[in-house]
C-alpha cells in the first residue's frame, strides 16, 4: 500500500502533541483506577512523543523487522547497494540492529536516542536519489532464540517511524507476527510496509500472487489495514527498485514522525480506555431517598420532631391554658432542654446555647439502634452501587469507597447538624391574645369570688346588702361561674390550636432539619461519590480526545 502523503487521515484531528497532552492528563485524572499495565505503556508513549518530538531534524526512520530466515538483512544490503549487514547461513545473524543513513543532515542524536551504534552513511549515488533523509534500520530477528536479540528488536520498533514487515513464503501466518506486532498497530496503516522476500523459492505458477492475496487477507483480519504487498527477492534484485521507490515516497512525504507517534497515542489511549466505562452514570434518585431516609432515623430526627412538638404543646399550655391549671404544665420537663436543644436565647454573655453545644460538641439524643447503623450502612452501599454501577470494577471499588465514610465520622457530622440548628421560633401572636383574655377572665373569676365572699361576711355580721341580679342569676355569681368556663371553654379552644400549631412547628422544623441532614450526605457522601464521577467523566472524554 502507497503511505499518504502530506497530513493524512492518522495525523488529521488534534496535532499530535496535544493529543500526547490529553492522553497524559487523562492518566493523572484517573490515577489508579486504570489498569496499571496500560498506564504505564501510555506514560511511555507519552515520553517518547516528547523525546522523539524534541529531537531536531526530519529524517525518516525505517525499521526492516522480519522473522529468522526472512532475509531481510539482504534485502538490507540490497537497498543500500552493498554488503553493510552481515549474512551467514548460521542463524540468527543479526545480534544489533545496524542503520544506514543518506543525506548530510546529523544523525547524531536521533541514532543516539535508537540506541544504535553501527552506523554505516550512504554514498549518494543514481540508485538511492531520493532517500536523503533516510535512516534504514536493519533489527534482530523478533523470534530469536537469543532473548536480547528480541528485545533489541522490540526496543527499537517502539522508536521507529515507520515498520517494513519483511516475511517469508515459509513464515508470512507465523502467528507471532500476527498476534504480537500487527494486530496492535491498528492505527499505524499509513506508517507500515508489508515485503514477501524470497518469491524466487515460491516454483508453483500464480503461487506468488496466491501468497501476497493470502497474507493481505490476514493482515486485514488482524485489524492493521488493506495494504498492497510487494514481492521481492533480495538475491535475484527482484521488486528492490520497487520497495525503494516506497520507501522514498516515505522519506519525501515528511510526516512519518507524525503519524507514527499519533498512532501511539490513538493506540495507547484506546488500551487504557478499556478500563474506563462507555458513559458515566448518574446518581440513582431512589438510592439517595432511601439513603435520606436512614440517615435522618441514625440522627434521632425523629426524636427531636416529638420533641419540638411536645415543646410547642407545652408553651402553648403554659402561655393559654386555664390559669388555675396552668402550673402544671411547667412541672413536666422541657423535651427539648432534656435534648440539649431548645431556646437558643442569647445571654447577657452574648453567648447562645447553641455556642455551648457547639463547644460541647454532642447533644443528649440517644445513640442510633443497631438497626439504624445498619440501615445507613446498606443505605451507603447501595447508593455506592447505583452510582458505581455499569462502571470497571476499579472506579465501581473508588465509587463503593467514596460512600462509605467512617461511621464515627458521619454520626458527629448528623449530631452537629442537629444541635447547629436553632429550634425556637416565635412565639405565635394568638398565644398572647389568649392569655391576655385568659387574664382578664381569672380576674372576672376573682371579682366575682370575692364578691360572694364578702357578701357572705355580711350576712354573718347580720348586714343585709343586696346583691344585684343579672336576669335570674345574682352578678357575682354570673361572674364567678361564667369566668371560670370561659377559662375552661378558652383553654380548650387554645389547647386544638395548639395541636395545629404544633403539626406546623414539626413541619416547618423537619424541613430545616432535612436540609441540615442533606447538607451531611452532600458533604461526606454525595460529593465524594460525584468527585470520583467527574473524574471518570473528565478521564473519559480525555482519552476520547486522544483516541479520535
Amino acid at each position: 500500500m502507497k503511505l499518504r502523503r502530506g497530513r493524512g487521515h492518522e495525523t488529521a484531528g488534534l496535532p499530535l502533541t496535544d493529543r500526547a497532552g490529553k492522553l497524559a492528563s487523562a492518566l493523572d485524572v484517573g490515577g489508579e483506577q486504570l489498569d496499571p499495565s496500560a498506564a504505564a505503556q501510555a506514560r511511555g508513549v507519552v515520553q517518547r512523543v516528547q523525546e522523539r518530538w524534541a529531537i531536531k531534524g526530519s529524517r525518516t526512520v525505517v525499521a526492516l523487522a522480519g522473522a529468522t530466515g526472512s532475509g531481510k538483512s539482504s534485502l538490507f544490503n540490497a537497498l543500500v547497494g552493498e554488503d553493510v549487514s552481515a549474512i551467514s547461513p548460521r542463524r540468527p545473524t543479526t545480534a544489533e540492529a545496524g542503520a544506514a543513513v543518506w543525506g548530510e543532515e546529523d544523525a547524531s542524536e536521533l541514532l543516539d536516542w535508537l540506541g544504535i551504534a553501527n552506523r554505516h552513511h550512504v554514498t549518494a549515488t543514481a540508485d538511492n536519489v531520493g532517500l536523503d533523509g533516510l535512516v534504514l534500520v536493519d533489527l534482530p530477528d523478533f523470534d530469536s532464540r537469543e532473548v536480547r536479540h528480541r528485545v533489541e528488536a522490540d526496543r527499537i520498533l517502539e522508536r521507529a517511524d515507520v515498520f517494513v514487515w519483511v516475511v517469508d513464503p515459509q513464515k508470512y501466518a507465523d502467528a507471532r507476527i500476527h498476534d504480537e506486532y500487527l494486530r496492535p498497530l491498528r492505527h499505524h496503516e499509513t506508517v507500515m510496509l508489508l515485503v514477501l522476500n524470497q518469491v524466487d523459492r515460491i516454483r508453483q505458477e500464480g503461487g506468488v500472487d496466491q501468497i501476497r492475496e493470502d497474507l493481505r487477507r490476514l493482515v486485514r483480519e488482524d485489524g492493521a489495514g488493506d495494504h498492497e504487498v510487494l514481492a521481492t527477492s533480495a538475491r535475484l534484485g527482484t521488486g528492490v527498485e520497487e520497495l525503494r521507490a516506497r520507501i522514498g515516497e516515505v522519506v519525501a512525504a515528511r510526516n512519518a514522525v507524525e503519524a507514527r507517534l499519533v498512532g501511539d497515542v490513538r493506540t495507547s489511549a484506546e488500551t487504557v480506555a478499556e478500563g474506563v466505562g462507555e458513559s458515566t452514570p448518574a446518581f440513582d434518585d431512589d438510592a439517595h431517598g432511601q439513603l435520606h431516609q436512614a440517615l435522618k432515623v441514625a440522627s434521632g430526627v425523629p426524636v427531636v420532631l416529638d420533641a419540638v412538638q411536645r415543646h410547642y404543646l407545652r408553651q402553648a399550655a403554659a402561655q393559654t391554658g386555664w390559669p388555675l391549671t396552668r402550673w402544671l404544665s411547667g412541672l413536666r420537663p422541657d423535651p427539648l432542654r432534656r435534648l440539649r436543644l431548645g431556646d437558643d436565647t442569647p445571654g447577657p454573655t452574648g453567648i447562645a446555647p447553641s455556642d455551648v453545644r457547639a463547644v460541647l460538641g454532642r447533644s443528649s439524643l440517644p445513640a442510633p439502634t443497631p438497626a439504624a447503623r445498619a440501615n445507613v450502612q446498606l443505605a451507603t452501599r447501595q447508593l455506592g452501587e447505583h452510582a458505581g454501577r455499569d462502571l470497571p470494577p476499579r472506579w465501581s471499588e473508588a465509587v463503593l469507597e467514596a460512600a462509605s465514610p467512617r461511621e464515627d465520622n458521619l454520626a458527629d457530622a448528623l449530631d452537629q447538624a442537629i444541635v447547629g440548628i436553632s429550634l425556637r421560633d416565635r412565639r405565635p401572636f394568638w398565644w398572647s391574645v389568649l392569655g391576655v383574655l385568659q387574664i382578664v377572665l381569672a380576674v372576672v373569676a376573682g371579682v366575682g369570688l370575692l364578691w360572694l365572699a364578702t357578701l357572705a361576711v355580711l350576712g354573718w355580721l347580720q348586714v343585709l346588702v343586696d346583691a344585684p341580679f343579672w336576669g335570674p342569676v345574682p352578678v357575682p355569681l354570673a361572674l364567678l361561674v361564667g369566668g371560670l368556663l370561659a377559662g375552661l371553654l378558652l383553654a380548650l379552644v387554645g389547647k386544638v390550636a395548639a395541636r395545629v400549631g404544633a403539626q406546623r412547628r414539626r413541619a416547618h422544623t423537619e424541613e430545616v432539619l432535612d436540609d441540615a441532614i442533606e447538607e451531611v450526605s452532600y458533604r461526606h457522601l454525595r460529593r465524594p461519590v460525584m468527585a470520583v464521577l467527574d473524574r471518570h467523566e473528565k478521564t473519559r472524554q480525555l482519552l476520547i480526545d486522544a483516541a479520535s
